[in-house]
């Protein structure tokens, strides 16, 4: 890459004469690419295969040790002679570095050697070091093993001795009912006051035992409540240093905008959901992009980001693919870092239903079956009303109850139920809930898939910090089951027909289990989240299988995909 010295700005290798600038600045959550930040992708991609000045393992090869993949972005710009180049940056650190050479440097650089970070995390390093030594003292694992030694020992012997006790009322007892009518009254007075003593012994006895046991716990306890005390107190100091220095850290992340306005994270963040900025939050690729342009006076054109190295183990990302910005950690920076500048409208707020017609497949006094079509939303949105919800209220305004039971992706055309009454609906959401309906889509995916059949079985779970995505999560996850079978093979054009049982009705399910490496490792064509944009998200609900929750009848509905 030709690059002018300490700008970070970077030349075109090719002629960019036959594409026109774009009108006004990419809406960063949702775009295709300009084909100028395209050219620049590829020129930086050109520039990360062929260098040798660096080495990060992004797992494109068989090194399977710290495998970390990249976010890079290219901003079309223009400097302040009018010249025409890019500017590129990395999310996080590459190569364990913050500043290499051709990229834009961090907002705030927190490993600087006159950065106030790196002396404030070695004061949380000692008390960590102080923590590590109380917990793993040999005189507190001694205490803890002696402790659980005496609860031992105390329980073995206070048993033993319950049980002696039990036996001894058992023979008082016994002697109670046999001097009963045997011996006189004097005697049998005195024999009785003899039980009685016994059995105050044997109470003092136990007491006694307890007593001793809990006397020998308490010494050892005492001791370890020492320990426990100062290991607490260093937690809280760590605690109260990390979040000091937390807040220190967002305070110094100031990000501009076209108005030279600055705001740090602390107050970006503050009127939204989550209140205080994220971790990593002002290290992705398109705020450090913007900052460097702003503050160098540049002047921002379009943006692109893209993904380089291998697929992470919870996220769906391909190698050298295109994607949004992320909505948790830089939408709200984004927000007010594009204020003042012209940007392309949000396709998301568009009512991509508009004209189009909602097919009714079958319809009695207590259910709806339609056909949904693709790009049409099945409840109303937060922006847009239009929806299967709103036709179906419209159509039939007398219908009592949520009428909606399951839903369809908006991307996702196919058959749907709804119920026209509470009682209906109540009958069919008991059978979506025992899984007894019976549901198959047929879907196109990017590639030739090898065998004929399989099961996919990923648990999955929201992205906290980009929805409406989902990760792949087996800890925290819901399980997730989809059975697949291919239909049929277009060598042609690299692509396989499949038809997809999902066993489990979660989240963009079908969709994840497609596109991530452990599942097919194929994106369904035309996946605007987990793929590539196309003309339609090639997935179709073709049959849906339930029994009529007030006839009890069994009714099947096949819809066959136009593709």
């Amino acid at each position: 890459m030709e690059l002018i010295d300490d700008k970070c700005f970077t030349q075109f290798v090719e002629s960019t004469d036959k594409f026109s600038l774009p009108e006004r600045f990419t809406f960063p959550f949702y775009y295709q690419p300009h084909p100028l930040c395209i050219m620049a992708a590829e020129q930086l991609k050109q520039h990360i295969a062929m260098q040798n000045r660096w080495q990060h393992n992004f797992g494109l090869t068989d090194d399977a040790n710290k495998i970390i993949g990249k976010m890079f972005g290219v901003l079309l710009v223009k400097n302040k002679q009018g010249k025409l180049g890019f500017l590129s940056a990395f999310s996080g650190k590459l190569a364990e570095q913050n500043h290499i050479s051709g990229f834009v440097p961090p907002v705030f650089d927190l490993l600087a050697e006159d950065s106030f970070f790196l002396s404030e995390q070695a004061e949380i390093n000692r008390v960590n070091q102080q923590l590590e030594s109380l917990e793993n003292s040999i005189e507190l694992l001694q205490l803890l093993e002696q402790l659980q030694g005496v609860k031992q020992q105390s329980s073995k012997e206070i048993s033993e001795l319950r049980n002696e006790l039990s036996d001894n009322r058992q023979q008082r007892k016994l002697t109670r009912q046999t001097i009963a009518e045997e011996l006189a009254k004097q005697n049998k007075e005195t024999i009785l006051q003899t039980l009685a003593q016994q059995s105050v012994n044997d109470k003092w006895r136990l007491k006694e035992l307890t007593n001793k046991w809990q006397l020998k716990s308490e010494v050892i306890q005492t001791q370890i409540d020492t320990f426990e005390h100062q290991i607490s107190s260093l937690k809280l100091k760590r605690k109260r240093y990390s979040s000091q220095l937390q807040n220190k850290i967002f305070s110094q992340y100031r990000f501009l905008n076209k108005n030279l306005e600055k705001k740090n994270l602390l107050d970006i963040f503050a009127g939204t959901s989550l209140g205080t900025p994220p971790a990593g939050a002002g290290e992705c690729a398109a705020p450090k992009l913007l900052q460097y342009a702003f503050s160098h006076q540049y002047t921002p054109l379009a943006l692109a980001e893209f993904w380089w190295g291998a697929s992470p183990k919870s996220e769906v990302k391909k190698h050298q693919q295109f994607y949004p910005a992320c909505t948790g950690k830089c939408q709200p920076i984004l927000k007010h870092m594009l204020t003042g500048m012209e940007v392309d409208d949000n396709p998301l707020l568009k009512n991509y239903g508009e004209g189009k017609q909602l097919e009714i497949v079958y319809q009695d006094n207590d259910l709806l079956v339609v056909n949904k079509p693709a790009e049409f939303l099945s409840v109303p949105g937060k922006d847009v009303s239009d929806s299967v919800y709103q036709r179906i209220k419209q159509l039939f305004p007398t219908a009592a109850g949520p009428l909606i039971v399951h839903r369809l992706d908006m991307s996702t055309s196919g058959l749907m139920v709804l119920a026209l009454n509470s009682q209906t609906n109540k009958g069919l959401q008991k059978q979506f809930i025992r899984r007894q309906v019976e549901k198959e889509y047929v879907a196109l995916v990017e590639g030739l898939i090898e065998n004929e059949q399989g099961e996919i079985n990923l648990p999955l779970r929201g992205d906290l910090f980009d929805r409406p995505k989902q990760l792949v999560c087996f800890e925290h996850g819901k399980p997730a089951k989809t059975v697949w079978q291919v239909l049929q093979r277009f060598p042609q054009n690299g692509r396989t027909k499949v038809l997809l049982k999902p066993h489990t009705g979660r989240t963009h399910q079908l969709r994840v289990h497609c596109a991530h490496v452990e599942g097919l490792n194929m994106p369904i064509v035309g996946d605007d989240l987990y793929g590539t944009l196309d003309e339609r998200l090639y997935l179709h609900a073709q049959r849906l299988a339930f029994v009529h929750p007030v006839t009890n009848k069994p009714l099947v509905f096949e819809c066959k995909a136009c593709y």
